[in-house]
């Protein structure tokens, strides 16, 4: 940490991911004030020691949309106690349209006051069936269901760029910067413009079977850049080291 901060503006906040929890647990965490402010006061503790900025909270999806008036006590509880200990407290939220709308505008007003930020996960849109990672018009659409009317409530939302792709062949894998060139090298492919969703894919041909590649480029990038510009929101990333060294450049 010393070494990234050195001679930057730089604020470095762990993901407090809820990872494993049964139902049971989640239910005896929200069901209970006790339990709540210990949790809280353990994450307090834990960062301020640490030197950390604040932290990342991932609970929202994990929940499906399910209990959210309990949840959003919960989480304006947390990040009020961050706030008056001079942390930062920021939400993963899952995008609202196609998605079963688990996340909408009466959930961001009610946390939006105490809450720093919201990462907003405008990616995965194809969900394993062939298709781009996150058709532009769709990401626009999710910024509008949160915050219908553009003004000052648009700068808590981070739009979420994906540095990775998808390779569709016999199953959808998860394809980081790396193997993108490799399999660029490899196959000689073109890169075709799908306008519509402003992403960029190629389509080649492995062991007799066919694939389709969506991955980001420089002008996809640009394209969602603009887009948050245009829209009022700030960006997220998922996540650091995935994509090409060059996108950096369009920050």
């Amino acid at each position: 940490m010393r070494e990234v901060k050195n001679g930057r503006s730089v604020e470095i906040m762990p993901r407090l991911f809820f990872d494993g929890w049964s139902g049971t647990d989640y239910q005896a965490l929200l069901s209970s004030e006790a339990a709540v402010k210990e949790l809280t006061a353990v994450a307090v503790s834990f960062l301020k020691t640490n030197g950390f900025s604040g932290t990342v909270v991932e609970i929202w999806s994990q929940l499906g949309g399910q209990v959210k008036e309990p949840l959003r006590n919960f989480l304006n509880y947390m990040a009020e106690t961050f706030q008056l200990n001079e942390l930062k407290f920021f939400l993963v939220i899952p995008p609202p349209v196609g998605k079963g709308n688990l996340f909408d505008a009466e959930d961001f007003r009610s946390l939006s006051p105490r809450v720093d930020g919201f990462s907003l996960m405008t990616y995965d849109y194809s969900s394993g069936s062939i298709g781009p990672n996150a058709p532009i018009k769709w990401m626009k659409e999710c910024v509008e269901a949160i915050v219908p009317e553009p003004g000052p409530d648009r700068s808590k939302l981070l739009l979420g760029l994906n540095f990775y792709g998808y390779d569709y062949g016999t199953t959808p894998e998860a394809v980081v910067g790396s193997q993108y060139i490799e399999i660029l090298k490899s196959q000689g492919s073109k890169l075709k413009w799908d306008s519509e969703a402003a992403e960029h894919k190629f389509e080649y041909t492995m062991w007799q079977v066919p694939h389709h590649l969506y991955y980001p480029t420089l002008k996809s990038i640009s394209d969602r850049i603009e887009l948050a510009k245009e829209m009022g929101t700030g960006i997220s990333i998922w996540e650091i080291g995935q994509g090409l060294d060059y996108f950096y450049d369009l920050l």
